[in-house]
């Protein structure tokens, strides 16, 4: 079992079974519960979802949902402002330390002509 307690979970197979078998042949929910051992609210619930969303309603939906486009973008707009920032703080972190190399190099080669 999963999902709520007591719920059977059916494959897919099964739903579109169901759902064809009241559509396309015309028979009553009870034939159907009936014939495939289901209820007839649970043929009920996967007709509707069939009709609004087609095969894909009468797929599993688990696991977190999705995030919105939307925020992954705002995301992704976010991080690539970051990481520019970040380059630009990393060329003058390399900039200070030549400079100091620099220094010091020219400091040793005065040190060495006296």
């Amino acid at each position: 079992m999963s999902g709520k307690k007591g719920m059977k979970e059916y494959p897919l197979s099964v739903k579109v079974q169901a759902v064809r078998m009241f559509l396309e042949e015309g028979k009553t929910k009870a034939e159907i519960r009936e014939i495939l051992g289901l209820t007839e609210g649970r043929v009920k619930v996967w007709v509707r979802r069939y009709r609004d969303e087609g095969e894909v309603g009468l797929q599993k939906k688990r696991g977190r949902p999705q995030k919105r486009v939307e925020s992954v973008e705002e995301e992704l707009s976010r991080l690539r402002m970051e990481n520019e920032l970040l380059k630009k703080f990393h060329a003058e972190l390399r900039k200070d330390e030549l400079a100091k190399r620099n220094i010091g190099l020219l400091s040793d080669t005065k040190r060495g002509l006296k």
